[in-house]
């Protein structure tokens, strides 16, 4: 008997990508997605509207440096410490000496020091006649507080003070100013900028999205993206705020990078399911592949961007892991939007948003100054990196410096304030430096001898210890009431006033009273030291932040390529829009140059927090438009095999998406300018600037002439990684 035959079992097709999946439930879907996206954004709004409110404040500080353990020593052992604020009281007859103004300044401290949330006062009066605390000219002096709580309830506690105690009469003129006073009314600023930048980005976006797509319909849905991420995203903060400390400056960011970012992917997905309705796919179909296909380069930018923000949260700042809490919940909600939200709209607008003319993929300026490129790379490349070169070229002459009154404009009370005093004392009492000794109980002859080697310190005005106040290495003054805050017996510590021009080199002065032979171990506080530490510390992560974000990116873009050149020719070009960046907010913003026009006032330095801020947010926005253009040269040259064909066609499919996003993001960013904020300024002009160059002359011009010199260099990996590709690489 014959055997039966021998029968295949069948075959069971393995199942569609995740993103297919996703794509083809939405466009099944988009009824219940839409109503459920709706209720999303209701309820964010909601949580979104006391955001603001439950944000917080920050002074520069560095929790568990050397400083900081200092001021908590001074508070808890000796009841005293840094002072936040100050009132600048002015002699409306006479001087500061004569009897009236005495009587209404000695009322006005009693006063403040009966305030709410005031743990401590001091003034010219109640200090012994200090002359640290007194103008050159004898006309004014000041009284100084110390806050209690942290720095959000101190400066609101501040915020009903300050105005209360703006007074002038016949006998004294008060004007309030200080550290806390100066950054309250940058922060206040900085929410009001928030609220108008809301009502100029919103119409001025839409009117761009118009003109290029010149269909409201697709102009509404991609806005709506952004609106969407900005408005998720803000009560993402409120969440994270109840968790942990998040800043003011956060919003700004959630706002300008959401109608960014939202924008932006919006773009790439329309786009994509425009395609899709050409080629005579039904709209599910359509709607199904664009996510399928744009969706994956939508992820990988949004992983880009996740990491060059997420990498702030390695600095031991509250201030600057806000940005990267914004940051990281920015790019999750915005790619939500745009491969949910987004496309279960184009499944029930559908033809609506076809353009009212096809464009064709090889025919446009992209396609045409590509090749123009490729055929002479060197013609065109060389003279685009010379003019990036050149525009990068200031950068070498950064200058790192202290942040002060100039954070303001001109007008603004605490910076007439500080004015005032740069003008007509040559102390700076509030700035003064804190030297904490160790010593089990020195002798009234070593504290006498320490603080006198103290006074002969280059830039040191004047030094009050217990045993009386010393210039210049003289024993000027004895101990008055005063003095007691010093402590009696046991640990001591030493107040060293700097003068102002001391304070343009703080970290010197610091380090000049460190090397002072003391009567046992001394540590170093107040605020030059704060500032001192804080700027130590930021610089001492810069190198693990940078390393990180490199290393992170090149292994993505690897997974995504299966090259090892295109990632590295993907990093070096954005070292080179970040160079640009650097270059222009060094001209501008440290050498002064265009102060006028914009409105702030340079002081020779840049302080270093927003350029790490600005370095993370630009090399995620650069490597979101690397992302963009490589994926689809990618997929052209598995179609075509030639690089040079790829790179054209490729940069016609993303070149206008890249443009077009570049325009809003940046535009976005330059509303900013019109603040009165010194740092928001410049997070406008440099992020604006980096932005367009980068989808100019980099992505433009050297990108597409970097690719045709390495030609199928490109594509090369050694073996050992191209398995490792074809395992887990990010494109299958």
């Amino acid at each position: 008997m014959a055997a039966p035959p021998l029968t295949t079992p069948p075959v069971t097709p393995p199942p569609p990508p995740l993103l297919t999946r996703l794509g083809r439930a939405v466009a099944r879907l988009a009824g219940r997605v839409l109503l459920l996206a709706a209720a999303v954004g209701v309820v964010s709004a909601v949580l979104a509207a006391g955001t603001l409110d439950r944000l917080q404040l920050s002074r520069f500080e560095s929790p568990g440096s050397e400083s900081h353990r200092v001021e908590q020593a001074l508070e808890e052992g000796f009841g005293t410490g840094k002072h936040h604020f100050l009132l600048l009281v002015t002699a409306q007859r006479g001087t500061v000496d004569s009897p009236d103004v005495v009587a209404a300044a000695t009322a006005l401290e009693r006063d403040l020091a009966a305030r709410e949330g005031v743990a401590e006062t001091a003034s010219y009066w109640s200090r012994d006649s200090s002359p640290a605390m007194r103008s050159d000219d004898g006309t004014q002096a000041l009284v100084t507080a110390r806050m209690s709580g942290t720095v959000t309830e101190a400066r609101t506690a501040l915020a009903d003070i300050s105005p209360d105690l703006t007074r002038s009469d016949d006998v004294i003129r008060v004007e309030v100013g200080g550290g806390d006073e100066i950054f309250r009314q940058a922060a206040a600023q900085a929410q009001s900028d928030f609220v108008r930048a809301e009502i100029i980005v919103l119409p001025l976006v839409f009117t761009l999205l118009l003109l290029l797509y010149r269909r409201v319909w697709v102009a509404a849905l991609t806005l709506a993206m952004g609106v969407f991420s900005v408005v998720t995203t803000l009560a993402l903060l409120r969440g994270a705020a109840a968790l942990t400390e998040v800043s003011t400056f956060a919003a700004n960011l959630a706002l300008v990078m959401g109608i960014g970012l939202g924008v932006d992917y919006g773009l790439f997905v329309i786009t994509r399911f425009r395609e899709e309705l050409a080629r005579g796919r039904a709209v599910p179909e359509a709607v199904e592949l664009a996510v399928a296909r744009a969706g994956r380069t939508v992820v990988f930018s949004g992983l880009t961007v996740a990491i060059a923000l997420s990498s702030l949260v390695l600095f031991p700042f509250p201030f600057l892991r806000s940005f990267a809490y914004a940051g990281v919940g920015v790019v999750l909600t915005s790619v939500v939007a745009a491969l949910v939200v987004l496309p279960a709209a184009l499944a029930l607008v559908g033809h609506r948003v076809r353009p009212r003319r096809e464009p064709r993929a090889d025919r446009g300026w992209w396609h045409t100054a590509s090749l123009r490129v490729t055929r002479r790379p060197l013609l065109y490349g060389a003279p685009a990196l010379g003019l990036v070169l050149l525009l990068a070229l200031p950068a070498l002459g950064a200058r790192i410096g202290l942040p002060d009154a100039r954070v303001l404009p001109e007008g603004h009370s605490s910076r007439d304030v500080q004015e005032q005093i740069e003008a007509g004392f040559s102390q700076e009492e509030m700035d003064a430096v804190h030297v904490l000794v160790d010593a089990l109980d020195p002798s009234a002859e070593e504290v006498a001898a320490y603080a006198a080697a103290l006074s002969r310190v280059a830039g040191s005005a004047q030094v009050d210890a217990r045993t009386g106040t010393y210039q210049d290495g003289r024993h000027t003054a004895p101990p008055g009431a005063a003095a007691e805050r010093f402590g009696a017996r046991g640990a001591t510590w030493f107040s060293v006033v700097p003068t102002t021009a001391a304070l343009d080199d703080a970290s010197g002065f610091v380090d000049r009273l460190r090397d002072v032979p003391a009567p046992g171990d001394t540590r170093i506080g107040g605020y030059p030291a704060d500032l001192t530490d804080f700027g130590d510390a930021l610089l001492e992560r810069v190198p693990l932040v940078v390393g990180t974000v490199l290393a992170v990116t090149f292994a993505l873009l690897f997974l995504m390529t299966g090259s090892l050149l295109l990632p590295l020719k993907a990093i070096v070009l954005n070292v080179l829009s970040l160079a640009v960046m650097f270059g222009v907010i060094v001209w501008v913003f440290q050498e002064g140059n265009l102060s006028d026009a914009l409105g702030f006032t340079a002081n020779g330095t840049l302080e270093v927090t927003f350029p790490i801020l600005m370095f993370c947010v630009a090399f995620g926005l650069s490597m979101d438009y690397e992302v963009f253009m490589l994926a689809r040269i990618k997929e052209e040259y598995d179609l075509s095999g030639d690089t040079t064909t790829a790179v054209a066609a490729g940069l016609q499919r993303s070149g206008p998406l890249v443009t077009a996003a570049a325009v809003v993001l940046a535009a976005s960013f330059a509303v900013y300018a019109t603040s009165s904020v010194f740092y928001l300024i410049m997070l406008a002009v440099g992020m604006a600037a980096v932005i367009l160059v980068d989808a100019t002359l980099i992505r433009g011009v050297l990108v597409p002439a970097a690719m045709r010199l390495a030609g199928r260099a490109n594509w090369w990996a050694p073996a050992p990684l191209r398995r490792v590709h074809e395992r887990w690489g990010l494109g299958h």
